[in-house]
Parts: structure tokens; sequence; C-alpha cells
């Protein structure tokens, strides 16, 4: 008898304002340096869109904040997964800004959102305990890593790990990358079952890369001279990030995969966060490269940058979700299918789970 380590319910939360590229024709977009930039909006966005593959994206309405969107996709997850919500020991919240209103310049993590989202959920079991990881965007992840190791251990039975973050809040309109990035929720149930085939989580992998890596994303003022010094927007080093992924991702994914003992070719899909779609169909492509196979498979990479955008800790799940829901079109997910979750993220931190669906 095996005691595997399930997910066993998915929900996710998508945000009902759409963001198109043509709603950034407006801005004044400036380098580091606080220069405008030559190039006209028209030509800065269509670069933008054929780098990153990003159409639009989903912000959340100014009446919401992280935790609310946390609480939704939580709030369906646990029904999906049909567990009674008493029965939860463990509440996992990967985000990294807190909960930011509409207009404010100042982040909320007291208390943590998984504090808040429990309480929302109306959880009565103190045993119920919460907290939050702040790993960037591989935080979904790794909260998944950790729900696994303490079921593992006999701690917990069941957790819920949720990703939320509303980026919208933190970006510099002045900044060119703010077209990235969005906002979004998604959340699971993982538990402990005890099954006579091996399922579930099959291995991990995961690193934090802190020297000159470290500060590739970060809090820094506004590109744009004559705003407030004393407000920090999220900024990144978008060719040092590049680089970065492209060596030490698919690195993690193998690592995964020989700890799994499992073949390269059974693999059936792979749900990988998504900040630039050529970048991650990069990073699949050296992944086979790897075991000396030119071309990875079609299909085996759902997508929904074009139509989401980057919203950090979001995105994994709600990938996972919405295929797991035959709700994109062409990818779905059957009984023993093998799978990898994998993300690269500010600190810089990479990780990686191979699990058998």
């Amino acid at each position: 008898m095996n005691k595997n380590i399930i997910i066993t319910g998915t929900g996710s939360y998508i945000p009902t304002t759409t963001i198109t590229n043509k709603s950034f024709l407006k801005n004044k977009f400036y380098d580091a340096r606080g220069d405008l930039f030559d190039s006209s909006n028209e030509e800065i966005i269509e670069k933008f869109r054929a780098i990153t593959g990003i159409h639009e994206r989903r912000y959340v309405s100014d009446d919401m904040i992280s935790s609310d969107m946390g609480y939704e996709a939580a709030r369906i997850a646990i029904e999906d997964a049909g567990v009674d919500k008493e029965d939860i020991d463990q509440i996992i919240v990967a985000q990294n800004f807190g909960d930011v209103k509409k207009g404010a310049v100042q982040s909320d993590m007291v208390p943590s959102l998984a504090t808040r989202i429990k309480q929302r959920l109306e959880i009565e079991n103190p045993s119920c305990v919460c907290y939050d990881v702040i790993f960037g965007c591989p935080g979904w992840i790794q909260g998944i890593i950790q729900a696994e190791s303490f079921i593992k251990s006999g701690l917990a039975k069941r957790c819920l790990v949720v990703g939320t973050e509303t980026l919208s809040r933190v970006v510099d309109v002045h900044d060119r990358d703010s077209m990235i990035y969005a906002d979004g929720a998604g959340a699971c149930i993982i538990e402990g079952v005890d099954s006579e085939t091996k399922e579930g989580v099959l291995s991990t992998s995961m690193a934090s890369y802190t020297s000159k890596e470290a500060y590739y994303l970060y809090l820094d003022k506004s590109n744009y001279e004559e705003a407030d010094p004393n407000i920090s927007y999220i900024k990144m080093n978008g060719h040092k990030v590049y680089e970065f992924a492209l060596r030490q991702v698919p690195a993690a994914m193998k690592l995964c995969m020989d700890k799994a003992e499992i073949g390269i070719n059974d693999i059936s899909k792979i749900f990988i966060h998504q900040a630039n779609e050529k970048m991650d169909f990069e990073i699949v492509k050296r992944f086979y490269r790897l075991y000396k196979i030119r071309q990875a498979p079609e299909n085996i990479l759902p997508m929904t940058i074009h139509e989401l955008g980057n919203s950090s800790v979001g995105t994994v799940p709600t990938i996972f979700d919405l295929v797991r829901k035959n709700k994109i079109n062409g990818h779905h997910l059957k009984k023993g299918d093998l799978i990898l979750f994998t993300s690269i993220g500010a600190g810089m931190n990479v990780n990686c789970i191979a699990y058998k669906y």
C-alpha cells in the first residue's frame, strides 16, 4: 500500500476586468535612467506582444484585494474536493505583496493572508494552522512541496494551498514591464491517500540562487523622475532573468525527473509559470535537449499568457485548474498522466514537481 500525496480538488479566480494592449497606448514609458523612449507606444507594444505573447491581461476590480481572490479560489477548491473545511490541517498561501487596496501606497500583511482566508471560509478549528509563503512566482509550487512534507511526516493529513496576487497594484505605469503583470488566484486541496498504485507527487526539486541573482527582481522608485521617490514598484532586469531561466529551469526539471525515475517520453503536460511565451518555449526546448531530443512534443504546454498575462503565484494553479476542468481547448488530463509543475521567480528561486495524475 502506497501513501500518496494527491491533489483532490482545485479552484481558481480570474478577475473580470480585461486590460488589452491598447490600454497602454497613452502611457508615457521611460527607461531606467528616466529618459523617455524614442519609439512610439505602438512600436513598444507590438515588440512587447511579439516577445511575451501577451495580448491582454486581467486586473482585479477596485473593491477586491488579494485575500478576496484567494478566498474565492479556495472556496471552489474545497467544494471541488468534496471535503469538510474543518478537516483542513494547514492553509498555506503563496503571495509576495500582501493585500494592497486600490490607490494605496502600502501593503498589508498583518494578519497573514492565510489567516484572512481562513476567517472568510469560517473555519472554526484552531488546529487549522495558517501561514504565508513568500517565494516569488514559484510560491504556489513551493506551498505544495511544503504541504507534501508535512503530510509525509504525519504532521498533517490535508492542506489547502493558495496562490494569489494583485500585481496591478504594484506596477510602475511608466515602465514597459508593467504590461507583463496581471492579477489572479488559484488553489488546491492536497491530502494523503492510501492506494495500491503510486500516484500524486513523485518527486520535487528546488533551489535558491542568492548571490548576483538575488536582485534580478526587486522594488524601486518609478522610472518617471517626478514621481514620488518614496513609493516603490516591482522592477525586473528582464535580460538577466531570461538568461537565468534558460540555464536553471531545465536543469531543475531534469533533476526532478531523475529523482522520480521517469522517462522524458512519459510526460503528458508541463505546467510552467508564464511571464514570457518566448522564454517558456525556449525553456521546454532546452529541457528536451538535455535528453538529446531536438523538438518538444506538440500540445505539451498549456498556455494562458495570451489572455491572462503573468499573475505570479496565481499562474500555475490557474492553468492546472482550467486544464483539469477541460476549459482550455486541446488540453485535457486523464488518470495516470505524468505531469511537471515548474516555476522561476524573485529570489532567484526555481522549483519543480513531478506528479502522476
